[in-house]
């Protein structure tokens, strides 16, 4: 009886531990890259953060999927055990793989800033019918607290960190963040690395004008400006934005001579805009869907 009790017991704690060692794996996990004097970039699940971490506090921008936001505060403590919660967080634009950590930090006195349509978006039942979703308003801590037009600056880690806004790109509410003193860009979903990008018409957004803000980004930064991508592991250059860029240019270009030549939106996606393109819908936006968001910017 002893014997078998043991068995059973030893049993017991063996599924337990592989039970409890497989709930570690399946946790949230953050990838923590540093970029250059306090900044660095968290990579969870949904777009990128960039953590400004200093003698100010933490300033965060975006905030990932709401999952993710603990593990993204342990990323935080690992990078500086003293770090309080985020004194600020900027928001690129109002979709949840940006926004869903709002509430939490929130919650916890975090100073929210967005563009103003941002807050507009987030605070009323939006309809994603590319993707064919339905997004309830936010809950009030959620929403952003300081919201602006054009532009706005914060002094902050020894910084001057100015946002801008990009109209009629990814949404109509983008903003794209610049460390002036580091020299560092978070992008937002104004690039998606190595991967045709979303472009939310139904948001306000439209191919051309995406096209257009990359081009206004280019002439604002330089050969040693560090970018930070809203999807994609790695940190890019300028050279690399160009390179994207040329890629989304001549694939429009491409659908825009289709379409004048009679073809139908379907029959272009059926046979496809060539090999060149292939690599670039693996991700999240297919090939066919890529067309779909030139042909309605047209």
């Amino acid at each position: 009886m002893n014997k078998t009790f043991s068995i059973l017991t030893g049993l017991v704690m063996t599924l337990a531990a592989s039970l409890c060692a497989a709930q570690a794996e399946d946790a949230p996990k953050v990838t923590v890259t540093p970029i250059k004097g306090p900044l660095y970039m968290l990579d969870g699940s949904g777009g990128n953060l960039v953590a400004s971490i200093g003698d100010d506090g933490v300033l965060l921008i975006d905030a990932d999927y709401a999952p993710w936001a603990e593990a993204h505060a342990a990323a935080i403590a690992g990078i500086d055990p003293d770090a309080a919660s985020p004194r600020f967080l900027l928001n690129t634009h109002w979709h949840g793989d940006h926004v869903g950590g709002n509430e939490h930090w929130g919650t916890q006195g975090t100073v929210i800033m967005a563009h103003e349509n941002i807050y507009q978006r987030m605070s009323t039942r939006q309809e994603m019918k590319a993707l064919g979703r339905v997004v309830e308003p936010s809950p009030a801590a959620a929403l952003p607290v300081v919201t602006y037009e054009d532009s706005i600056a914060v002094r902050f880690n020894g910084d001057v960190i100015q946002v801008q806004h990009f109209p009629t790109g990814h949404t109509d509410g983008d903003s794209v963040v610049f460390f002036t003193e580091q020299n560092v860009v978070h992008i937002g979903d104004h690039v998606f690395e190595n991967a045709f990008p979303f472009v939310d018409i139904g948001s306000g957004g439209n191919v051309l004008g995406y096209l257009s803000n990359l081009e206004k980004v280019l002439a604002m930064i330089d050969d040693q400006t560090i970018i930070v991508p809203g999807h994609g592991t790695s940190l890019l250059s300028k050279q690399d934005l160009q390179e994207w860029v040329t890629m989304l240019k001549s694939s429009v270009s491409r659908v825009a001579a289709l379409l004048q030549s009679g073809r139908t939106v379907d029959e272009i996606a059926e046979n496809g805009l060539g090999v060149e393109y292939d690599s670039f819908g693996q991700g999240f936006i297919k090939e066919p869907m890529w067309i779909g968001f030139i042909a309605a910017s047209l």
